[in-house]
């Protein structure tokens, strides 16, 4: 899987947690909570439904490494590779 399609595979269950947002709201280093404005469940939500479309498992302790798009692209490239 390239990092086109992680970075592709993230923003659409991001759209489908938080269906306010669209593709061109999210900046490579917004940070979902704090721009924009996830809650704790919301990121439980994404990260389920990330382990659901990728297979992989991201421990509590690694939710501050898909905090932001770019983190996240990277971090799951890591965990696929």
């Amino acid at each position: 899987m390239t990092q086109d399609d992680i970075r592709a595979a993230y923003l659409d269950e991001l759209l489908k947690v938080a269906p306010d947002l669209s593709a061109q709201d999210v900046g490579d280093n917004d940070h979902l909570q704090d721009d924009l404005e996830l809650d704790s469940m919301d990121i439980l939500n994404l990260v389920t439904a990330l382990h659901q479309r990728l297979n992989v498992d991201i421990p509590e302790a690694d939710y501050p490494r898909i905090a932001t798009l770019a983190l996240a692209v990277a971090y799951l490239a890591e965990r696929l590779g």
